[in-house]
């Protein structure tokens, strides 16, 4: 570990939805990326153990997590590291979750979105750092039936032309419903497994699996941006 790598805790709530080419990059860059895999139980570190939280995803309701052992354990240890200033990064359910936990309020959305779609950066996200260098729209891969309300004081940094909030960052908190991290391989798996919701927005497992490697590249560079960013804005600056 050297003095510029970090200590990264990724926590996973779901088998089968990792954290792909966000925890590759991470460790690609000499950070000392922990995951810990909260869904089977098992223990979170002590919070002051890390520099930033990563936040995953699971088909679970953010907005139901007071009914599982394993997300009240989840809650207690971030609303610990949320106050103490440490940078988290919510993912999917993790945005929704934190967006939840920091009193906002994940809800069903109107509409299911998998697959390719774009996002849009607001003037909010054209303004802070954590997305420097993306460009006004951008390609994402998408697979959530949720939705969140924004938590009082949060920025919104992305918008969508369905869901509307898409990210949004409140201090030292980032929640983003879309997936940067999904590779052509998890699209694959993601298909196989929860094939049954496709037909909720009229697309085929072919389909999705075309949207996620017609912007593999894209998506490969702008997750790299977007962790750089945020340890060198957020981890940094704490």
């Amino acid at each position: 570990m050297t003095a510029e790598s970090k200590r990264i805790l990724a926590i996973q709530n779901m088998e089968g939805e990792g954290f792909g080419r966000f925890e590759r990059h991470l460790r690609q860059d000499g950070h000392d990326l922990a995951v810990v895999h909260a869904y089977r139980d098992e223990p979170l570190p002590p919070p002051e153990a890390c520099d930033a939280v990563l936040v995953g995803g699971t088909p679970l309701a953010a907005y139901r997590w007071e009914e599982h052992a394993f997300l009240r354990e989840e809650a207690a240890f971030l609303q610990h590291v949320v106050a103490a200033g440490t940078p988290c990064l919510g993912v999917c359910f993790g945005s929704q979750f934190l967006a939840h936990l920091l009193g906002g309020r994940a809800y069903r959305a109107d509409r299911k979105e998998i697959g390719g779609y774009d996002v849009h950066l607001t003037e909010d996200g054209r303004r802070d750092p954590v997305l420097a260098g993306f460009p006004p729209r951008f390609p994402v891969f998408h697979w959530h039936g949720d939705t969140f309300d924004l938590p009082p004081g949060a920025a919104l940094l992305a918008r969508g032309d369905g869901c509307r909030n898409q990210m949004f960052r409140l201090n030292n908190v980032v929640g983003v419903q879309f997936h940067l991290e999904v590779t052509v391989e998890d699209a694959v798996e993601w298909t196989a497994a929860y094939g049954a919701e496709l037909a909720d927005v009229g697309k085929t497992k072919e389909q999705v699996v075309a949207e996620c490697r017609a912007v593999d590249a894209e998506m490969d560079r702008l997750a790299a941006r977007l962790l750089d960013s945020f340890l060198a804005v957020l981890v940094r600056r704490r």
